[in-house]
């Protein structure tokens, strides 16, 4: 009888989802954990020689192969959670945790990289080698390698915890999430929702055994209650349920409070050990940014330019919510219901209306359409084992020869974490002598097509896939083949959003736009007097858009500074961070950072930043493609060849200048955000 081999010990050919199962977690991670320890062993010998070879190609390839299916497994937590899955993958998270930070602080290996640094031969490795033994140096050195053992035990200890406490924080917001839901058993109820939201809502109770409609706390079934509900008081029930999740008001076990007070005190001591005046300052160490003085200089410059514009957008707001709708004390769970009735009086339509000419399959055309016009590649739909029956998956070929692939997991589901996001399942690199390419997951939370029609997508539905595709197209377009700096690997962090935002400019151009819609009954293309609608309303509301996540940036950057999780309240630092910044103000029981999950449980703490600071980098590389022509395949080509090629070969900044022929300003960004004739 045949053994049949554990998936997940597969790690360079893709990967066959389909056939792991929860007990195969355990015996792979513990394998290839062990092989990465003998390696280690190995290259830190006293006799092995401190050289490229002989050190850091047999790490890089044992690290892959771990990382590889570490990363495999994280995924399917985050797509297809189960009681069992979970409870596999935390059973071997504190020891992959310890794994790293034991190799982040290996004193001999630490040794081998100095000892690279400082040899003859050091001058004669190629740039980015060089760079990357630099990096490894700096890296080891925040990770405490340098600190006298007592103090390096404790922040090994440290970062365990920190480990537990971020996956903890993500389990109890999915939870709660997942625990929530509304019945609705009179239809009337559901006034002024789109027919195609009552049939998911519909189907939602058809799959939980409950006849009428279900409402969820996932973003597809959230969003259009607070969008299109009539009825206030279901507009705020959902509202109060959504943004009460995870904190003292919902079930005991899901409170992520105590968790962000610890996690905060933890960065705090961490940062402190490592010589550090602040979290935010050791954060840094690794980003474009210099100082968090630069960073919140940089938001509060943003805020001041913006909030004039958020003011005029909240006064009219206001104005026509009493005017029109009636609503003389307009509330937080009102916003979004009287926005789209502004949006659809002031410039005659609806994202309702736009929605039924995006059609997943016309999107998804239209977007591998201009990847191909502006990068000279080719996108085929092809077949592979995955983790789900929705799940599609895509072949990246140049010059007929694959290049790259990825998946494309787009809809909400029970078991699978809200938000989108890219994340990567193979990196491009010579594994044994051999060029592996790169593959990605793209994973979005859409509304799912209903009795066999085709998804349908809003216009942010269909910017939030742009975003995606560039972080993609980063990943999968690189031309490097060292780990350390292939694809998104190394890259700072407030420079990765860069190709993500990039991106989404196309969404809003006509010759883009054109060839992204198909009507869903009649075929049509969407007409050029309605995308002119679309257009013209594309700055609606931009300031006050633009000042919230400012009120996310700077509120996370003074979190990471100046807070003293001892003694200060971090619900009274959002409060005062509101009040600098806002022009919205939700009732005392919200608690947004119990469910921020973007700097308690992801990578952006004291990093949310990033998505203003690329923006500026996205939009004045955008306004090169306005100058030369949209389409322009030479200028595709430049920005490819100088950035989503580079990965982190090179500094982002040089990667930047080297595409633009200067550094960044922040002009283009006020004007796309039409906003440009404020000082």
């Amino acid at each position: 009888m045949t053994q049949v081999q554990n998936p997940l010990l597969n790690t360079t050919g893709l990967i066959d989802y389909a056939a792991i199962k929860p007990t195969d977690i355990a015996p792979a991670i513990d394998q290839l954990a062990q092989a990465l320890q003998n390696t280690i062993t190995q290259i830190t010998a006293p006799e092995t020689p401190a050289t490229w070879e002989a050190v850091v190609q047999p790490l890089e390839l044992a690290t892959l192969a771990f990382t590889r299916a570490w990363g495999v497994v994280g995924h399917l937590q985050s797509v297809v959670d189960t009681p069992e899955l979970r409870d596999a993958y935390n059973a071997k998270l504190p020891m992959v945790t310890q794994l790293f930070i034991d190799l982040s602080q290996n004193e001999a290996l630490f040794a081998k990289y100095r000892a690279m640094k400082a040899s003859d031969s050091f001058s004669m490795l190629s740039d980015v080698r060089r760079r990357i033994i630099d990096r490894e140096i700096r890296d080891f050195r925040l990770s405490g390698a340098e600190l006298p053992e007592k103090e390096r035990t404790r922040v090994k200890a440290i970062g365990e915890r920190l480990s537990m406490l971020n996956q903890k924080f993500s389990e109890n917001l999915l939870d709660a999430t997942n625990a929530w839901h509304l019945l609705i058993e009179d239809e009337s109820r559901l006034a002024g929702l789109p027919a195609d939201t009552k049939a998911m809502y519909a189907a939602n109770a058809k799959a939980a055994g409950q006849t009428g409609w279900r409402i969820t706390l996932h973003f597809p079934s959230y969003l259009p209650v607070m969008q299109y509900a009539d009825d206030r008081a279901l507009r705020e029930t959902v509202y109060r349920a959504f943004a009460t999740r995870a904190a003292e008001f919902d079930d005991a076990k899901f409170d992520n409070t105590p968790l962000i007070k610890e996690i905060l005190q933890l960065r705090q001591e961490e940062s402190s050990l490592l010589g550090f005046a602040n979290y935010a300052e050791a954060s840094l160490a690794t980003k474009m940014a210099d100082t968090p003085k630069e960073v919140i200089a940089f938001l509060r410059d943003l805020a001041s330019r913006a909030k004039p514009y958020a003011q005029k957008d909240m006064t009219a707001l206001r104005a026509f919510a009493k005017e029109t709708l009636g609503i003389d004390d307009l509330q937080p769970w009102d916003q979004a219901y009287a926005s789209e009735k502004l949006r659809q009086a002031r410039y005659s339509y609806s994202d309702q209306e736009v929605k039924q000419y995006f059609t997943e399959p016309t999107v998804f055309a239209g977007l591998f359409h201009l990847a191909e016009t502006l990068y000279g590649i080719k996108i085929r739909q092809s077949t592979a084992s995955t983790w789900h029956p929705d799940v599609k998956f895509f072949e990246v070929f140049r010059d007929d020869q694959p290049v790259a692939a990825f998946y494309a997991d787009l809809y909400a589901r029970e078991g699978k974490r809200s938000g989108a996001w890219m994340d990567s399942d193979r990196t491009r690199c010579y594994v044994n002598g051999e060029l592996q390419t790169p593959v990605a997951y793209l994973v979005c939370n859409f509304a799912p097509g209903i009795d066999g029609r085709p998804a349908t997508m809003t216009h942010d539905d269909v910017t939030t896939l742009f975003h995606e595709f560039g972080h993609c197209l980063h990943h999968l377009l690189t031309q490097q083949t060292e780990v350390a700096v292939s694809g998104i690997s190394g890259v700072e962090w407030d420079a990765v959003e860069l190709p993500s935002q990039f991106m989404e400019n196309f969404a809003w151009e006509w010759d883009v736009v054109q060839n992204l819609t198909h009507h869903i009954d009649t075929g049509a293309s969407l007409p050029r007097e309605l995308f002119d609608k679309m257009l013209a309303a594309k700055n609606f509301q931009s300031g006050m858009a633009c000042v919230r996540q400012v009120e996310f940036a700077l509120f996370d950057m003074l979190l990471h500074t100046s807070f003293d999780p001892n003694k200060d309240d971090v619900q009274a630092l959002l409060n005062d961070v509101r009040q600098e910044v806002a022009v919205s103000f939700p009732p005392a029981y919200n608690r947004f950072p119990q469910s921020f999950a973007h700097i308690f449980a992801g990578g952006y703490a004291a990093g949310y930043y990033s998505y203003k600071w690329a923006e500026v980098l996205s939009a004045d590389a955008f306004s090169a493609f306005e100058e030369t022509g949209i389409l322009n395949p030479q200028t595709g080509q430049r920005f490819m060849n100088e950035i989503l090629a580079r990965g982190s070969s090179r500094d982002a900044m040089d990667n930047f200048v080297a595409f633009r022929g200067r550094k960044p300003t922040i002009d283009a960004l006020m004007r796309h955000s039409g906003m440009a004739d404020n000082k």
